[in-house]
């Protein structure tokens, strides 16, 4: 079992994660690990360590607040007739197909940002230069006037 902080305890960039399994094959990550990374920050450690301890009904409600903002969000891009996605089930995220729009995913978010002040990541670094990433890891207020920009967005092209 491989597993992080990351997304469960909303704790992006401690850059923490721990493995369990059977001891050679522990053995043998170790030593990757060992010439790969090394030397997380103390403190780092200290507040993985308390979440993994703490309470857990945070997970529980991050989890369903996240659900949230996913579902708005993608009854939001339901309407958007030049986006299409697949409905994500774990990440906080939507990965977006903007090939109806002509446009490559460096393109696409340049403009975006341009002209209408809204930050999505582009898919082309991924792999996938027809798509585009929308976070819903952000408050709803944001997401819906990031979501009203685009869609003023669209109607002016």
């Amino acid at each position: 079992m491989v597993n992080g902080v990351s997304k469960t305890y909303s704790m992006t960039g401690w850059r923490i994660g721990y493995a369990a399994g059977p001891t050679e094959a522990m053995q043998a990550i170790s030593n990757l690990q060992d010439h790969s990374t090394s030397n997380p920050a103390s403190i780092s450690q200290k507040a993985a360590l308390a979440a993994l301890k703490g309470p857990q009904d945070c997970v529980e409600s991050m989890r369903l607040e996240f659900e949230r903002r996913r579902d708005y969000m993608c009854q939001r891009l339901d309407k958007m007739k030049d986006i299409s996605y697949v409905k994500p089930q774990g990440a906080f995220y939507i990965f977006c197909d903007i090939s109806k729009t002509g446009a490559k995913s460096m393109e696409f978010a340049k403009r975006l940002l341009d002209e209408a002040n809204v930050a999505v990541i582009p898919g082309g670094p991924f792999g996938w230069d027809n798509y585009v990433r929308l976070s819903f890891a952000t408050s709803s207020e944001n997401i819906k006037k990031g979501l009203d920009r685009i869609e003023q967005w669209f109607t002016r092209q």
